[in-house]
């Protein structure tokens, strides 16, 4: 397989894993998550992140079997030497795009459990306003009967 092949069949497969991104974040910022339908989106994602790494294999088997040197800057010489330059920079370019939302997705999906973990606190101490607190105080005061009323 051509090194030019290999990297379109990468940046095809990062764009794909760039949707699968951008439509896990919609899922994250949305009121009323789809548990069911994030599950798909991990599963779909662990998929073409194996297909990823099974391309980058064969491309760095190419790259030494070619006498380049291993690493980033024997590939970028590869590219360079089959006409690929311009692919190969659009890979880099999509794979840190990737990075970028990949990251965004896990502050969203960290700030989501932290809010989800805070409402079940909320609702054990409303449940059970004498459980006491990390800091030794009880949840929440015993509710009083206002007299004026």
């Amino acid at each position: 397989m051509s090194l030019q092949r290999l990297l379109d069949d990468q940046v095809s497969r990062l764009n794909d894993l760039s949707g699968l991104l951008e439509d896990e974040q919609a899922l994250l910022v949305a009121g009323d998550i789809d548990g069911r339908r994030l599950n798909e989106l991990a599963a779909d994602k662990a998929g073409l992140q194996q297909a990823l790494e099974d391309t980058e294999t064969l491309r760095a088997r190419v790259q030494r079997q070619l006498g380049y040197s291993e690493g980033v800057e024997g590939a970028r010489r590869a590219a360079e030497d089959a006409g690929c330059h311009e692919r190969w920079h659009a890979m880099l370019d999509k794979a840190r795009h990737i990075a970028r939302l990949n990251e965004r997705n896990g502050r969203l999906l960290e700030l989501r459990m932290r809010h989800n973990q805070q409402m079940l606190d909320y609702i054990h101490r409303l449940a059970d306003p004498d459980v006491y607190a990390a800091d030794g105080r009880t949840g929440l005061q015993p509710r009083r009967l206002d007299a004026r009323a």
